[in-house]
Parts: structure tokens; C-alpha cells; sequence
């Protein structure tokens, strides 16, 4: 998709961080968007940017793990805009992070719920109509440079979407014949309030976790992480500019290949008694500086920036809850 001007996007998490810079770019490139957000402070605090703007913007209150609420999402749009949209972005995303030897269910049945079961009920509400409506298009969700690496602190994040990133590749081939292209971004950290849906959005049915939760570890990761990631605004055209390029994986940092390969070549290490104690060994040694500059391109930031007044121990940040006895915190941070 090259041609932006008069289509309708519809954007998933639109009123806040990546999403919201989405629906700022896609706007200004002339489209008639879609808002489709959980969180109505979010949706009215958007609402007040394009007040007064040249722009045609539409809200919908979505949970996206709600389908008979994409079902009304869907006849929302096409009621407000008369068509299907042309491009889908599913941006919306939560975290949690902790020893994923100290997950719930519900910690899983949370994170695979809000981002991969609300991608998968994205894709099978509007592929249909998109496919009938006989106009091509552009799918295109928001995953993540974690689908490409095992983490044990936030193993359902890791999980969700390398879950996401298979199923859209599955659609990229599936759609061409449809004349509708699909591509999937890859970002690392983003200047968002993503650990804010914790405390904030997580359904009551789903709150039981394993893990330390306070107001003082999601301000932790912000100031110590998510304060140093990529604009929104910025992330959003470098999307954009991957749509109008028509590449598959958006990979939104000039290093571009090399991030894959420092994260893929792994596995076949782990085919091998030689490749497993390399694995050990490079525990082991100081970072090279060809990996701290990858880390500064994706991350934002070097462990030397960050100066918190208390510790990540002291706070208890992506620690697991006290209850959880068989978690042994000093094994894991050794």
C-alpha cells in the first residue's frame, strides 16, 4: 500500500503509546481512522489532540479479547465510513513481567489473551469482509523483537508473540491471492505505558499472578526502561514507510538483519554438546561492543544510563510473589 489518502485504517490500542502515534501518521497521511481502545481516559485524552484538527476520527471502547465486541466494531465502521477498512493495524499489547516459574494461569490466560487471541480475533472479524469487499488492503500488527527470544521473566510476553508472528506470516501467504498484503513490525522498546494495563485493565476474573505487582514496580520500569524506547510518532513512520516498501517484517532500526541474526543463530547452537557449552560461555563474557550497540539501537539505553534510587531487588521488579515459595530469587539473579 502506497496510496493513503481517503482509506480507512482501524487501529487497535490507537489512543496511547505505539497506537497512538500510528493514528497520528495515518491521519495526517489523509486517512479516515478507526480508534478502537479499552481504556476510555486514553480515548478521551486522543480525542483532545485532533480536536480542531483537519482529521476524521471515529472511538470505539474495544476489549479486544470481547469478539461479540469486534463483531459490533466491524458494523460500527463500515455504518461511520461505508466500507471495510483498507488498512488494519493491531497494535493493543500488555506485559507482565516475573519468574515464569512463578506464573499463574491467569498470568498466561491475560498476556496470550489481550496479544494473540486479540490478534486472532482481529484477523478472522475483518479478513472476511476485507476479502468480499474485493479492494486489497494492508494487515499489519504490532509484534516484537521478543517473538524472536526466550525470556524468563516475561515468558507469556515472549510467547504471545512469537505466537503472532507465526500466524501473520500464515496470512501474509494465505492473503496475496486476495490482493491484500500483511506485514508484521518488529520493535524492541517503545516509549509507552504498556506495564500500566497490570494495575489499570487486567479483568478481575484474570488479576491472580505470581508475580510482585505494585504501583512502584510499574514506575520502576517506566523511569529504567520504557522512558528511553522509541517515539511513538517516529515508530509510526518507519512503519509506514515498511507498508509503502510492501517487506513482510518491519524491522523499525538500521541494523535491521543483524538483530536476527544475534537472536536466531542460537538454535542451532542448541543442536550440539559444542554449541550448549557455547551458549554457557557467552553467559559468561562481557558483552562485545557490536552487541552493546545493538542493545542502544533497539533498547535506548546502556546499564550505564540508568541511576534509580532504589535497586530492582529493593523494589522487587519482575520478582515473584512472596507466596510463591519454591522460587528461589537468589538462583535466578546469580
Amino acid at each position: 500500500m502506497k496510496d493513503f489518502a481517503g482509506k480507512v485504517a482501524f487501529i487497535t490500542g490507537g489512543a496511547s503509546g505505539a497506537g497512538f502515534g500510528q493514528a497520528q501518521i495515518f491521519s495526517e497521511a489523509g486517512m479516515k481512522i478507526v480508534i478502537a481502545d479499552v481504556r476510555q481516559d486514553h480515548m478521551d485524552k486522543a480525542a483532545e489532540h485532533f480536536k480542531g484538527k483537519d482529521a476524521q476520527v471515529h472511538f470505539i471502547k474495544l476489549d479486544v479479547m470481547d469478539r461479540a465486541g469486534w463483531a459490533a466494531a466491524a458494523d460500527e465502521t463500515e455504518r461511520i465510513y461505508g466500507t471495510t477498512p483498507d488498512l488494519l493495524i493491531q497494535t493493543a499489547g500488555v506485559n507482565a513481567f516475573g519468574p515464569v516459574e512463578a506464573s499463574t494461569f491467569e498470568d498466561f490466560d491475560w498476556v496470550m489473551g489481550v496479544n494473540f487471541n486479540g490478534i486472532v480475533n482481529g484477523l478472522i472479524t475483518f479478513v472476511p469482509r476485507m476479502i468480499k469487499a474485493g479492494k486489497g488492503g494492508h494487515i499489519t500488527t504490532t509484534v516484537s523483537l521478543a517473538a524472536f527470544m526466550a525470556s524468563p521473566g516475561v515468558a507469556p510476553y515472549t510467547a504471545s508473540k512469537t505466537a503472532t508472528l507465526n500466524v501473520m506470516e500464515s496470512y501474509y501467504q494465505a492473503l496475496k491471492p486476495y490482493g491484500i498484503e500483511v506485514s508484521a513490525m518488529i520493535p524492541a522498546n517503545i516509549n509507552s505505558n504498556i506495564n500500566d494495563a497490570v494495575l489499570k485493565t487486567r479483568p478481575e476474573h484474570l488479576k491472580n499472578t505470581g508475580y510482585n505487582v505494585t504501583e512502584e514496580t510499574v514506575e520502576f520500569m517506566y523511569a529504567n526502561m520504557q522512558a528511553f524506547g522509541i517515539d511513538p510518532r517516529e515508530l509510526a513512520l518507519r512503519h509506514k514507510k515498511g507498508i509503502e516498501d510492501g517487506v513482510f517484517l518491519i524491522v523499525p532500526y538500521p541494523s535491521g538483519a543483524k538483530i536476527f541474526e544475534r537472536n536466531l543463530e542460537r538454535f542451532a547452537l542448541y543442536t550440539t554438546p559444542e554449541g550448549m557449552q557455547e551458549l554457557e560461555d557467552r553467559m559468561k563474557r562481557p558483552p562485545t561492543e557490536e552487541q552493546k550497540r545493538l542493545t542502544l539501537e533497539t533498547e535506548g539505553y546502556d546499564m550505564s544510563m540508568l541511576k534509580p534510587t532504589k535497586s530492582r531487588e529493593e523494589i522487587g521488579v519482575a520478582m515473584a510473589r512472596k507466596d510463591r515459595d519454591w522460587v528461589d530469587e537468589k538462583k535466578r539473579l546469580k
